[in-house]
């Protein structure tokens, strides 16, 4: 365990700053690995690539991630890129590839994070007043229209035709009874996307790694459930509209605050901002970040491919996978 002085300022969208460029692309290619042969193939070729690294480093540092290049070359192509589809695309349409990743962000919306999440919420008296920051479209807004399945431990939800969110559990993980009792939520993001436009619904089936069906049938379903009943997200920045929207939470329910793959984009000292904003509201703050972004949980060790699910930025409660399939309940945490 690395000491919280000395973990990397990563808010640059995840890359870091210790490393290089190409060696960013290539640990995005070890990440992919066993989840996206076509990206950790792509990755590392791209690391090697002159051409694309120069477009890609003459970028704005927070845009050069390799997720947001390859989704929109997606999008431009209405297709998975290959090397040489994506070299034909720096060469000939510079312009409209760096357009869309000036404009467009790595807003994933993984709607099975909602499963490693849901033990933490199960734990908190209900009903609940839910905000999350980083919200994208909303679909991990949606706790109780979900039903999960944790290793044949099912859980239903108020959607019958919502998907069913598929966990493995590890460790002492407190299994919620049924899905809470939800009394508001509602989301807050510098752009949100949403959930009735096809092109906005286009960029996040983007974003989603190919090769992982799961996941694109996952986030169908995801998108035809909200669109059924669409959660509110509203326009704003987690360090100034925070406060202002915690107030709207009614009276009587537990208002909680959290987020996932989100800190890593704010800088460290905003960090600490928004970590005192939460301080002061009467809520229960849940994170569920790579490790060291919340270096006060105590985890600092970098895990690819792993986050760290905390409470009120002091109890670490679990690991998780960053695409909801697995979760790691601590020893001691609570349950």
């Amino acid at each position: 365990m690395t000491l919280p002085g000395s973990v990397p300022d990563m808010s640059m969208g995840g890359l870091d700053p210790r490393r290089s460029l190409a060696e960013n692309y290539r640990m995005f290619g070890r990440e992919a690995r066993g989840r996206s042969e076509l990206y950790e193939t792509l990755a590392a070729s791209v690391a090697g690539d002159a051409e694309i690294m120069g477009f890609v480093g003459a970028l704005p540092r927070a845009k050069q991630q390799p997720n947001l290049l390859f989704a929109a070359a997606r999008y431009l192509l209405d297709g998975p890129p290959s090397l040489g589809a994506l070299r034909t695309l720096v060469r000939r349409h510079g312009s409209d590839l760096s357009a869309v990743m000036l404009t467009r962000r790595t807003q994933t919306n993984e709607p099975a994070r909602c499963a490693t999440l849901l033990p933490a919420l199960a734990l908190l008296t209900g009903p609940l007043a839910l905000i999350e920051v980083g919200a994208s479209a909303g679909l991990t807004l949606l706790f109780d229209r979900y039903s999960y399945d944790y290793d044949g431990y099912l859980i239903a939800g108020t959607d019958p035709d919502a998907p069913t969110l598929r966990c493995d559990l590890h460790g002492p993980v407190p299994r919620p009874s049924r899905v809470p009792d939800i009394a508001w939520r509602a989301g807050l993001d510098l752009n949100p996307l949403d959930v009735t436009s096809d092109d906005d619904m286009r960029w996040l089936s983007c974003l989603v790694w190919p090769g992982e069906a799961d996941r694109e049938d996952r986030l169908a379903a995801a998108v035809a459930a909200a669109r059924r009943d669409p959660p509110p997200v509203h326009r704003g920045d987690l360090l100034t509209d925070l406060p202002a929207l915690a107030a709207q939470a009614p009276a009587g329910a537990t208002l909680v605050v959290y987020h996932s793959a989100v800190l890593a984009y704010v800088a460290a000292r905003d960090r600490e901002r928004f970590a005192r904003s939460v301080g002061d509201l009467a809520a229960v703050w849940l994170s569920n970040e790579a490790p060291g972004v919340v270096p006060s949980l105590g985890y600092t060790d970098p895990r690819e491919g792993t986050f760290v699910l905390g409470q009120d930025g002091r109890t670490p409660l679990a690991f998780t996978d960053g695409h909801g399939t697995w979760l790691h309940w601590l020893d001691g945490a609570g349950g």
